[in-house]
């Protein structure tokens, strides 16, 4: 059991929590986190409770700190209903801009063109760090051959190139055995990040299976000797004794070479962005996020992500409240 769940056993009794599958699907079921605790006895109790709602939606990779977040949110201001999807990245940003969201989450920076459709949408918006990330390339247990790859491995195992490719064509003494992949969809903002950083815009072998749904990959990779899969590594370590993580260029992901930039290129920030108006006319939400805000780095460590330096949420605490 994570940590924070000790932590808010008692303040979430009778609050309801449902986080959905974050499939490729999920955008459109409308897959949510909700809580939406009963009112607190007591007439000076409810005197200093809020009311009302929060929608949020986005990323898979940054769905277990905003879990965390709205279990101990619960806690704290049960009256209000705090509702976050999981519809990856790019899914959460298409609800943002159709304003059916206060907020939204991301595992890479917003697209000029997103910005662009916010700005003809009329809506404003500010990006806020949440944590640190190291997207973390993983193999069966039984894979006791691809422990340390390079960047140029990894391009050559990932591009799509024509052929069927077998473990033997990246180094010749590996198996003569086809590579199976598995990979996070289109809308994760881990697909877009991956794409950037690692095959330069090129396509992805197409007989990858791809998901939005991270524990659809742990899943695929545990089953096949010669699977490859990437995802968060929050879900690594949640999957440590089913998985072997793969070093990058000799560094493997850890708390310490993630902070340090030394796991390089795929270390990477993780973001919620908010709606301006959200902040300013609607308290509930203004409170939620500022609660994210000063505990997203010990929910972030609680389910394994790397906390931000402490400066980090001074200096987005102070954003947010010249937004109020």
């Amino acid at each position: 059991m994570k940590k924070w769940k000790y932590l808010t056993m008692t303040a979430v009794m009778g609050s309801a929590l449902m986080l959905g599958a974050c499939g490729s699907d999920s955008a459109q079921n409308g897959n949510n986190t909700e809580t939406n605790a009963p009112a607190s006895s007591g007439q000076e109790a409810a005197d200093e409770k809020l009311q009302g709602s929060v929608a949020g939606d986005g990323s898979s990779t940054v769905a277990p700190i905003i879990e965390a977040v709205v279990e101990e949110y619960a806690g704290t201001q049960p009256d209000v209903k705090v509702s976050v999807g999981v519809s990856g990245t790019g899914g959460g940003f298409e609800k943002f801009i159709a304003g059916e969201t206060d907020f939204s989450n991301a595992s890479r920076n917003i697209k000029d063109e997103e910005k662009a459709k916010l700005e003809e949408a009329g809506i404003d918006f500010t990006e806020l760090a949440l944590a640190y990330d190291g997207l973390s390339v993983v193999v069966n247990p039984e894979n006791d051959w691809a422990k340390d790859l390079t960047v140029e491995q990894l391009q050559k195992i990932w591009i799509e190139d024509g052929t069927e490719k077998k473990w033997s064509d990246i180094d010749p003494s590996w198996p003569d055995e086809k590579i199976v992949y598995y990979s996070p969809g289109t809308d994760s903002g881990t697909y877009d990040y991956f794409d950037e950083v690692i095959l330069d815009g090129a396509d992805l072998v197409s007989s990858a299976t791809l998901s939005e749904d991270d524990n659809m990959l742990v899943q695929g990779v545990a089953g096949d000797k010669n699977a490859i899969g990437f995802f968060g590594y929050a879900y690594y370590l949640e999957n440590k004794d089913k998985l072997n993580i793969v070093k990058v260029n000799g560094v493997e992901p850890t708390n310490e070479t993630i902070e340090g930039g030394e796991y390089t290129p795929l270390s990477r920030p993780l973001f919620t962005y908010v709606k301006n108006s959200a902040m300013k006319d609607n308290e509930a939400a203004y409170d939620f996020i500022k609660f994210t805000l000063e505990n997203a780095g010990d929910m972030a460590e609680a389910v394994g992500y790397v906390r931000l330096p402490e400066e980090k949420y001074t200096e987005g605490l102070k954003i947010l409240e010249g937004l109020k």
